[in-house]
């Protein structure tokens, strides 16, 4: 879950791990904070979501002068089967990054298998506010997609 939502903020594997040491790190500081033991999953993501946050707003403030790259290697080997797979999760992700910051919470957590009401506990917002947010990103996901299959 955390791998996932980190690749949500990040595209740079490598500034990815950094990330996910990161978020590690801040987890295992914030928990002696948690209050109720049944919303583990939903105040993990949450010091995640805000971590990566943070990540995102230094990263806006220090530009980096290195290009992106738009098909950066794996430094996993996969098999052939699994190349389209591959590229469907790199295209989501890319999808996704892509999206405002409201809707971009929402997906991830929507991804990890939260429900509405846990979307809603882990962002404090509404359980309608996080139906109406999810619903505005499949949207425009399906929208991006779309174009992406086609070519535009």
């Amino acid at each position: 879950m955390l791998g996932r939502i980190v690749a949500s903020y990040e595209a740079d594997p490598s500034l990815q791990q950094e990330l996910l040491q990161e978020v590690s790190v801040g987890i295992w500081r914030a928990l002696p904070k948690l209050r109720d033991q049944s919303s583990l999953k939903a105040y993990v993501a949450r010091v995640a979501q805000n971590i990566c946050l943070t990540h995102v707003r230094k990263a806006v403030r220090a530009p980096r002068s290195v290009e992106l790259d738009q098909e950066m290697p794996s430094n996993k080997a996969s098999p052939e089967d699994d190349a389209l797979d591959t590229q469907k999760r790199q295209m989501l992700e890319a999808a996704v990054r892509a999206l405002p910051l409201t809707q971009k919470q929402v997906v991830t957590l929507a991804l990890e298998g939260f429900d509405y009401r846990e979307i809603a506990e882990t962002l404090g917002i509404t359980e309608n506010n996080a139906m109406v947010r999810f619903n505005r990103a499949k949207s425009e996901l399906s929208q991006v997609l779309r174009n992406k299959g086609k070519g535009v």
